[in-house]
């Protein structure tokens, strides 16, 4: 009579049992761990987007504010009041801002590359003629390379003054494992007729 009751009994062994929670916490680390590599990717892109806004605000800056200019000047080579080119490219570019006084050297605006204490490389920018300066890019913002090329600016010549701007360098978050780099080119002309 009892084999017959221990035949009727239903249920899970303890031996099932203990496979079946086994199945079920490997799945749930799993299941975890792709959760939280997910949360770590969507946050690296988070800041990466942020440090991407950060220099493509700076850029359509620059060029919105060289576009308005005129009386462009590349290279600190001379006075910056003076127009001159550079095809080759430089680091250093003036102009007098929309509004400002020709005759007055100290209301130029003017960009500039260079590195700072931590050596990495940021465009900084002055609006009164390269006495104060303030980076206009953010430190996760790493720049290689930037160039100024300047054409057209001689009065009276035959092309409207021209700015292309080339920035070559890496971006992304402090603590973030992946970086990304990047190289962009932009465009100004002055809108002032140079008669």
């Amino acid at each position: 009579m009892k084999n017959k009751r221990l035949k009727k009994q239903k249920g899970f062994s303890l031996i099932e049992m203990m496979v079946a929670v086994a199945l079920f916490a490997v799945v749930m680390v799993i299941s975890t761990g792709a959760l939280l590599a997910l949360i770590d990717a969507t946050r690296k892109a988070q800041a990466l987007q942020s440090v991407m806004n950060n220099l493509n605000i700076a850029l359509d800056g620059m060029v919105r504010s060289i576009r308005m200019g005129h009386v462009y000047h590349c290279g600190n080579l001379g006075s910056i009041s003076d127009p001159r080119d550079c095809q080759n490219g430089n680091t250093f570019f003036s102009f007098e801002a929309f509004g400002g006084d020709t005759g007055t050297i100290s209301d130029q605006w003017v960009y500039n590359f260079t590195t700072d204490a931590n050596g990495i490389g940021r465009i900084y920018k002055s609006v009164n003629g390269g006495s104060t300066w303030f980076a206009i890019t953010a430190p996760e913002v790493e720049i290689e390379d930037m160039s100024f090329y300047v054409t057209g600016t001689t009065p009276a010549d035959d092309s409207q003054p021209k700015v292309v701007i080339t920035v070559k360098g890496t971006a992304g978050a402090e603590k973030a494992k992946t970086r990304t780099t990047f190289s962009i080119q932009a465009t100004a002309a002055q809108r002032v007729l140079d008669i």
